[in-house]
């Protein structure tokens, strides 16, 4: 079970390994505030969504089990959607559409059928939050090298209160100095393509070592 919690971060890390939610991860990246709020609204419907499918995976007909999938993933996203739209509008208005977006996203429909469908309720629990942390991990990572170079700081605001700052890191000289490549979308695939690169070193090593044991 721990394993299969690890596995998210490095080993099969949903966005430098299996290379799914790229549409999102890539879109929403520009600052640490969208990259930690698209991470917790993933984690929470990979959680929920694994603990349902596990529920009735004996009694769900093999015929309509992605239909079944789809309509709980759904109703998850839209109740996630609401719970930001209440409480935490300015995130809500970053996100966009991709917020509603998750409800197509790889990862959870993924995970669904390949690891909730065959697996009790607690293996699927934490399997759904290993897979959403490495996700959020991901996104922090590449929002982080983002936002500095594009912005010369890295800013963390309250998701339910935009006024409050929590943290700055960075210059705070007038005119820092900025690479506006980085909030261009070419500057997303950039950074995705040097920590998945990575990601690949770090995983090749692991199996080396693992193999001379």
């Amino acid at each position: 079970m721990w394993k299969n919690f690890k596995n998210g971060f490095i080993k099969e890390n949903p966005v430098f390994g299996l290379y799914l939610g790229m549409c999102s991860s890539l879109a929403i990246s520009t600052s640490l505030n969208n990259a930690i709020g698209m991470g917790a609204c993933v984690t929470l419907v990979l959680l929920f969504s694994n603990i349902l499918v596990s529920l009735i995976r004996k009694i769900t007909p093999d015929e309509i089990r992605i239909p079944v999938y789809i309509v709980i993933i759904a109703t998850l996203v839209t109740i996630v959607e609401m719970l930001v739209h209440a409480f935490a509008p300015g995130l809500y208005d970053s996100l966009g559409v991709f917020l509603g977006l998750v409800v197509v996203n790889c990862i959870i429909l993924g995970r669904a059928e390949a690891f909730a469908s065959k697996n009790d309720v607690l293996s699927s629990a934490v399997d759904g939050i290993g897979m959403g942390l490495g996700y959020t991990f991901a996104i922090v990572l590449i929002s982080v090298v983002r936002e500095f170079f594009a912005t010369g700081a890295i800013t963390f605001v309250n998701p339910f209160n935009s006024s409050q700052l929590i943290f700055k890191l960075g210059s705070d000289a007038l005119e820092p100095v900025t690479i506006g490549l980085f909030s261009q979308p070419v500057g997303a695939f950039l950074v995705f393509a040097c920590f998945a690169a990575l990601f690949t070193v770090l995983r090749e090593n692991a199996k080396k070592k693992e193999s001379a044991k």
